[in-house]
C-alpha cells in the first residue's frame, strides 16, 4: 500500500495588511513558496508532477488559475501544470488532501500543495463586492437557495456568534483565549520554534534598505483590558470583537507530498505522513461548526480518540470556533494551538491550511509526539480535518 509522505512543510511569516508582503504580486509570492519547497527538499524541478494551490479570493491578480501563474513565476519548468482550489478557508488543506489522494492512487508521485493569499491586494469578499457593483447577482441569490434558506446571508460574523452560543462559550473564555494566542505566539517566536518552517522573503525597510521578513507581523503583547473594551462586531451586545477574531494577513505556504516510489527515487526524507483525511458539511447558517463533525469523522476513520492526538491546530477564524470545538470534543486546551493561532499570527485564507500543517509537523517532531490534527472551518458550513503522523 502506498503512503502519502510530507517531505517539506514551509510557510512565509504572516504579513499585516499593507505590511511587509503587500508589495508582492500574489503569483510572485506563490512562486517564492514553490521555489522554497524545491530548495528545502532538493528535488529536481522537472520531477514535480503537479502544483495544487488554494486561494479564496480568485479575482484580479489571483484569478486565471493562481497555481499556474505561480508555477510560471517559479523555477519549475513549463511542463509542470497547476490547479487552483477554493474550499474557502480550508483551501490549502484541501489542496494537500487532493495531493495525498493522487500519490496514494499512484496516478502521480510528487506534488507541491499549498496556498497563497494577498489580502492587502485583494480584500476579503472582493469578488462579491465587485460583482454587486457590476449589477450581477450574488452567490446566495438563486431561487432554490433563497427558498431553502429564506432571509439568510450566511455571515461568518453571525456564524461566530451562533456557534459560541450553541456551545456555551463565554466572553471571559474568549478573552483568555485571545490573550493566550498572543502569549504563546510571542514565546514560540522568541524561542525560535517557527524558524524551521518560515521561508525568508525580501522587502525594503522604513529606510529603504533591503531586509528579510522572517517574523509574523501581527503578534503583539496582549492587553486584556484593552481587548475587552473593543466594540462588538455585531453591536450592541455581540459576543465577539476584533480581538477575538483572526487578523487579515498576506502569506503563502506549501508542503511537498510524495509516495514511497518518489521518496526512493529522489532520496527524500519524510517528516510525517498524512494518516487520515476527512471533509464534511454542516449547517450553513451556523457556518463555522464544521470542524466538530469533521474531527469526529476523521477520528472514526483512523480508529483513534481525541486523547490519542498529541497536538491540535484548529483555526482561530474566531475564538468561538476552537473553543466550541474543544467543548464538543472534550479536547485538552493545553494541546490546542500551542504556538498561538490566527488571532495572533494571522489567517491568510487560502494559505492557512498548509500553514497550520507546517507548524504542526515541526512541533510534533520537536516534542516527540506521534499524532497531530488540523481542522479548519470554512464558508457555508464545510470543514476539513487531517490527522498527521510524525516520523
Amino acid at each position: 500500500m502506498q503512503e502519502a509522505f510530507i517531505c517539506t512543510a514551509i510557510r512565509t511569516a504572516g504579513g499585516r495588511r499593507a505590511g511587509r508582503l503587500s508589495h508582492l504580486h500574489p503569483a510572485d509570492l506563490g512562486g517564492m513558496i514553490i521555489d522554497g519547497v524545491l530548495d528545502s527538499s532538493g528535488v529536481a524541478p522537472e520531477a514535480v508532477d503537479d502544483v495544487i494551490l488554494g486561494c479564496v479570493s480568485q479575482i484580479g491578480p489571483q484569478t486565471f488559475n493562481i497555481a499556474r501563474t505561480s508555477v510560471l513565476s517559479s523555477r519549475l519548468p513549463e511542463s509542470v501544470p497547476g490547479v487552483s482550489v477554493d474550499r474557502q478557508c480550508g483551501s490549502s488543506q484541501q489542496a494537500m488532501h487532493f495531493a495525498a489522494q493522487a500519490v496514494l492512487s499512484g496516478t502521480q508521485d510528487l506534488i507541491i500543495a499549498g496556498g497563497v493569499e494577498s489580502m492587502s491586494t485583494v480584500p476579503i469578499l472582493a469578488a462579491m463586492t465587485i460583482a454587486t457593483q457590476a449589477g450581477l447577482p450574488g452567490p446566495f441569490d438563486g431561487e432554490r437557495m433563497v427558498k431553502r434558506y429564506p432571509g439568510e446571508d450566511f455571515s461568518q460574523f453571525v456564524g461566530a456568534e451562533r456557534v459560541g452560543a450553541k456551545y456555551g462559550v463565554t466572553r471571559d473564555e474568549l478573552l483568555d483565549f485571545a490573550v493566550s494566542s498572543h502569549t504563546r505566539a510571542i514565546a514560540a517566536t522568541e524561542a525560535g520554534r517557527f524558524d524551521e518552517e518560515i521561508l525568508p522573503v525580501g522587502y525594503a525597510d522604513a529606510d529603504g534598505a533591503p531586509a528579510l521578513h522572517v517574523r509574523d507581523e501581527g503578534i503583539r503583547p496582549p492587553d486584556r483590558a484593552k481587548m475587552a473594551g473593543l466594540p462588538a462586531l455585531i453591536p450592541p451586545d455581540g459576543l465577539i470583537n476584533a480581538a477575538m477574531a483572526s487578523q487579515i494577513c498576506d502569506g503563502a505556504s506549501a508542503v511537498l507530498i510524495a509516495n514511497e516510489r518518489a521518496v526512493a527515487a529522489h532520496g527524500l526524507r519524510p517528516l510525517a505522513r498524512v494518516h487520515t483525511m476527512a471533509v464534511c458539511g454542516s449547517d450553513p447558517t451556523i457556518v463555522l461548526e464544521g470542524p466538530i463533525p469533521a474531527t469526529r469523522l476523521v477520528l472514526e476513520r483512523a480508529g483513534l480518540t481525541i486523547d490519542d492526538i498529541g497536538l491540535y491546530e484548529v483555526n482561530e477564524a474566531f475564538g468561538t470556533v476552537p473553543l466550541a470545538w474543544a467543548k464538543a470534543l472534550g479536547a485538552d486546551l493545553d494541546r490546542l494551538n500551542v504556538n498561538g493561532g490566527a488571532q495572533a499570527l494571522g489567517h491568510p485564507l487560502g494559505a492557512t491550511g498548509t500553514k497550520l500543517v507546517a507548524t504542526l509537523v515541526h512541533e510534533l517532531r520537536r516534542r516527540g509526539e506521534r499524532y497531530g490534527l488540523v481542522a479548519i472551518c470554512e464558508g457555508l458550513g464545510t470543514a476539513n480535518a487531517t490527522i498527521i503522523e510524525a516520523l
